[in-house]
């Protein structure tokens, strides 16, 4: 899959540098394996949940959330945000 774009991960890690680690593991995953339905992501990633259009990532622990659009087709990966749990309950990110 290609991971449009790597840049909000790399911004997200620098104000919260203990999610580099699952950021980094998360990033390696998608761009090495080609999805084809969220079934197939799913198997990857137990915990992603569709919400709205999004894919929903729990990222160290359910600590923080990351919001991307996949295309399946394309195999392509939008970053929509990097958020904290705490700012993803605020729904901001629905906007």
């Amino acid at each position: 899959m290609h991971v449009i774009t790597r840049k909000r991960i790399k911004e997200f890690v620098a104000e919260h540098p203990d999610s580099r680690s699952s950021l980094e593991n998360w990033y390696r995953i998608i761009k090495h394996t080609d999805y084809d339905s969220f079934d197939h992501l799913k198997q990857h990633f137990s915990t992603v949940d569709y919400v709205d259009g999004f894919m929903v990532f729990n990222i160290s622990g359910n600590k923080y959330r990351l919001i991307a659009v996949i295309h399946f087709n394309r195999k392509k990966v939008y970053i929509r945000d990097i958020l904290t749990h705490a700012e993803y309950n605020r729904d901001k990110w629905k906007r």
